[in-house]
């Protein structure tokens, strides 16, 4: 969790109103976490290459889950900002917390994409197409402020050093990567010619934007893996964001792919069908030996007492990513293998989501969750 210095009881917003405004006063934005997790819940369900009866229906329920609790996390977050201005700024100022600002970005993005995909059922698609274009711009331009203003105010404002550094430093810099992804969905929704094409570029723009910032962090990382001393068992978690950007990145080709036919003028149109495999296929390799390592730090953090906490969020998301990876890939190859490794992530995505929302919810019912840092 975030920790930060308290402020003088004088100026402090506990002291004047206490109750609720004092309950949101350690709710940082890592918190947006619990939307993303929840809504690839949804998304990645519905393209699985398997037929469930009633797969659909829960599936849009979560989704709606994902919603609510979207717009609660966001009224939430204001009512912190508006009483707990100091907290916030010290959050903003820290190299702990910063960078999950970027998890606000992927949130807005995470569930307007869902109501494209299975929202719709529910809300239709001339509701599911409004909601997505706002929540896909709101989210966009957050995501490249946050991936613009976050490492700059950790150059200026302070100077970390290499045992600082953790997986928590992608966040900022992934979320135009889930912007690259989820915006070719909207783009048969726009006028033909010069919109349609501009969105479609602009979404490879972000692509590549999103891709070489990673290829920068990813060395930093490793290094202090490799090299510093082990990870917090609280942060051990977080060792799974690193599969966002592979998983993510996977989806995003296969969604150009997609989309570019009758968008990009030839050759280009087809060109996205043979980068989604020359890309996707090595990726996921890589994503795939990560996720073995990842898993077995995880499991050695546990059996020495690693306990709950919000970073065990970074399970689902960044899971998620790759299930919508290896669905992509399975369309675009026709292997079964592909179809099989989906249903296998798309079920460790489900274990770790339940575990993460039912020991959330507990949290959230005691106040530990909630509660100043320790």
């Amino acid at each position: 969790m975030v920790t930060a210095a308290h402020p003088h009881p004088a100026r402090s917003a506990v002291t004047r109103r206490p109750g609720r405004v004092r309950t949101v006063r350690h709710l940082g934005p890592n918190w947006y976490a619990t939307v993303m997790g929840t809504a690839i819940v949804a998304t990645a369900g519905a393209g699985l290459p398997v037929h469930v009866p009633g797969l659909r229906t829960a599936l849009t329920a979560v989704w709606a889950l994902a919603l609510v609790a979207l717009v609660a996390l966001l009224a939430a977050r204001a009512v912190h900002w508006t009483h707990h201005r100091d907290q916030a700024r010290a959050d903003l100022q820290d190299p702990a917390a910063a960078p999950f600002y970027g998890c606000l970005s992927m949130a807005l993005l995470a569930v307007g994409g869902g109501a494209l995909v299975v929202g719709r059922d529910w809300i239709g698609t001339p509701a599911a197409v409004a909601l997505d274009a706002v929540l896909f711009t709101a989210g966009t331009l957050t995501g490249l402020a946050a991936a613009v203003c976050v490492p700059y105010l950790l150059v200026v404002r302070r100077r970390t050093a290499p045992a600082q550094v953790t997986p928590v430093w992608l966040l900022p810099v992934v979320a135009p990567m889930v912007s690259a992804a989820l915006g070719p969905p909207l783009v048969p929704h726009l006028p033909a010619g010069q919109p349609r094409a501009t969105l479609l570029l602009a979404c490879v723009a972000m692509f590549g934007l999103s891709l070489l910032a990673t290829l920068v962090m990813l060395p930093l990382v490793f290094g202090r893996l490799a090299t510093g001393d082990p990870l917090p068992q609280v942060l051990t978690p977080t060792l799974f964001l690193v599969l966002g950007p592979l998983g993510q990145s996977t989806t995003a080709v296969d969604r150009f792919a997609v989309t570019a036919p009758g968008v990009l003028p030839a050759p280009f149109d087809r060109g996205f069908d043979v980068l989604a495999v020359l890309y996707g296929v090595p990726v996921m390799g890589f994503a795939l030996l990560w996720l073995a390592l990842a898993s077995a730090l995880v499991v050695r953090a546990r059996r020495r007492g690693m306990g709950f906490a919000m970073t065990w969020w970074a399970l689902t998301f960044p899971v998620g990513t790759c299930v919508t990876g290896a669905e992509g890939l399975a369309r675009h190859t026709g292997l079964v293998a592909y179809e099989v490794l989906s249903v296998c992530l798309y079920a460790l995505l489900l274990t770790a989501w339940g575990v993460a929302a039912v020991r959330t919810a507990r949290g959230l019912l005691d106040g530990g969750l909630l509660a100043a840092p320790r």
